[in-house]
């Protein structure tokens, strides 16, 4: 058995059927639990950083991407006196991988984090959530509201037929010829050719996803090791063609039943409208926007200060 099968497939099975004893309380991981779910059929991974009565649950985008761009978080949120905890959901790079698509679904990821709660013992703890993750959260926050303090949005709009009109706009920013070299590709699906990639990544992702060049490891590191099944199916097969079964997500009449306060958070330069952050903020009883001048999608890389001026300052409201 080579090591990338032992890890991937085998290393689970292994450890079923030893012997093995449990560590004893008080055994150092690093703050990392693998956390059964779905009645112990699969685990996912997460790593509680700091110690406080302030505590962040954080979910990541995606879908299919990881806890490895939220990285950064390490470097501010602790030194401010907040708890936190990374985690993969299922389907991402520490957790489980399960090859079904019945899994994939908005509900069950929803519960999925509600299983995580109970598992962590969090309670009147904040719940963030960036892009595909704040679609995680308003879910949440319409389901299980009683167990938050806090709710914050990241770079995420609370519709995605909203979210595909605006996004289209920016293949406007491109040349005449570039735009021709798109919609011959999506015309035959074929969006892996190189040429496609490098006009999506080097003219559009650059602009409104990350606007920093080179583009810090966590977050080349992410998109490298995204699970593309699980994004090609809810998403589609990039951030502006829009074809999986997210595609008529809309929250936008249950804005108002989101009770707990509320950040939202978003960018002048986002793929996130942010006129439409706004007023998802309005529409919330006990919320307020927050908009970078400079930022992108990944504001808490490119606009990384106010990121987390604003982020620490909410937290610790109280």
């Amino acid at each position: 058995m080579n090591r990338r099968t032992l890890f991937k497939g085998g290393l689970g099975a292994l450890l079923a059927g030893a012997a093995v004893a449990a560590p004893e309380r008080g055994v150092h991981a690093a703050g990392e639990r693998l956390i059964p779910i779905e009645g112990g059929k699969y685990r996912v991974w997460t790593r509680k950083v700091g110690s406080s009565n302030i505590k962040v649950l954080t979910l990541h985008g995606g879908p299919g991407f990881s806890h490895i761009y939220l990285n950064c978080f390490e470097d501010f949120l602790p030194a401010a006196g907040i708890e936190f905890y990374l985690y993969d959901q299922l389907g991402s790079v520490f957790s489980d991988n399960p090859d079904d698509p019945s899994l994939w679904t908005l509900a069950r990821y929803t519960d999925e984090v509600e299983q995580v709660r109970k598992a962590l013992g969090l309670d009147n703890f904040y719940l963030y959530g960036h892009s595909w993750g704040g679609m995680l959260a308003y879910e949440y926050a319409l389901k299980y509201p009683q167990h938050l303090r806090g709710v914050i949005v990241s770079n995420m709009v609370a519709s995605v037929p909203r979210y595909e009109n605006y996004v289209a706009r920016f293949k406007k920013e491109l040349t005449p010829a570039e735009r021709a070299t798109l919609e011959k590709y999506e015309a035959a699906g074929n969006y892996n050719a190189p040429e496609y990639q490098k006009i999506v990544f080097d003219r559009i992702y650059s602009q409104h996803i990350c606007r920093l060049n080179p583009w810090p490891a966590p977050v080349e590191l992410a998109f490298r090791l995204s699970n593309t099944k699980i994004y090609n199916y809810l998403q589609g097969p990039n951030e502006f063609v829009i074809s999986g079964t997210l595609k008529h997500w809309d929250r936008t009449a249950d804005l108002k039943n989101i009770k707990p306060k509320a950040l939202v958070m978003g960018a002048r330069y986002d793929e996130m409208d942010p006129d439409e952050m706004r007023r998802i903020a309005a529409a919330m009883p006990n919320a307020r926007a927050v908009i970078s001048g400079q930022g992108s999608h990944l504001c808490m890389y490119d606009d990384q200060q106010w990121y987390f001026r604003e982020l620490i300052n909410f937290l610790k409201q109280g």
